[in-house]
């Protein structure tokens, strides 16, 4: 199965609703960089009249998580994926429309053949920028990747 920005955004709708419900959306996504789009509103909003900071989360999490999603797919191999840190910095309020970008696809490549070769796993670091419609930033975040190849060995149950 190809991922696509359609079947993301499903795959949102489906297995985290809360993030979809908020209005977290995948635009675009290549090898690259991924783009996450989520606009302020009542439904996510914090007292001080902006986006709160676990929306910002939701969608800078999509934007790093969708380019491992993408690589792993990728390659072919059974490889599980889990987010072992990540850090916020606010550098604005966000109003409106806010874009998150992450450029790191290209870190994931060396991080998975190093995960298939080795057997062991893995960890990677993806920023996220949250930029406004002036094009200021209003937050940057890092999330720390862990990927594993996933056992070929069936668990029995005992």
């Amino acid at each position: 199965m190809k991922v696509t920005v359609k079947k993301m955004n499903r795959f949102l709708m489906f297995k985290l609703p809360s993030a979809f419900l908020c209005g977290v959306k995948l635009k675009d996504l290549t090898n690259k960089q991924a783009v996450v789009t989520v606009t302020h509103k009542w439904i996510n909003q914090n007292p001080f009249k902006s986006m709160y900071f676990a929306v910002q989360s939701m969608a800078a999490e999509l934007s790093t998580g969708a380019l491992v999603i993408k690589k792993i797919q990728e390659c072919g191999r059974p490889i599980s994926m889990l987010v072992t840190h990540h850090q916020g910095r606010f550098t604005k309020k966000a109003v409106g429309k806010i874009k998150f970008v992450c450029e790191d696809g290209n870190l994931i490549n060396e991080v998975l053949k190093r995960a298939i070769k080795t057997g062991e796993g893995q960890t990677v670091t993806m920023k996220s920028v949250g930029i406004d419609e002036d094009g200021e930033q209003v937050s940057v975040y890092e999330f720390e990747w862990s990927v594993k190849l996933k056992s070929s060995k069936k668990k029995s149950k005992s």
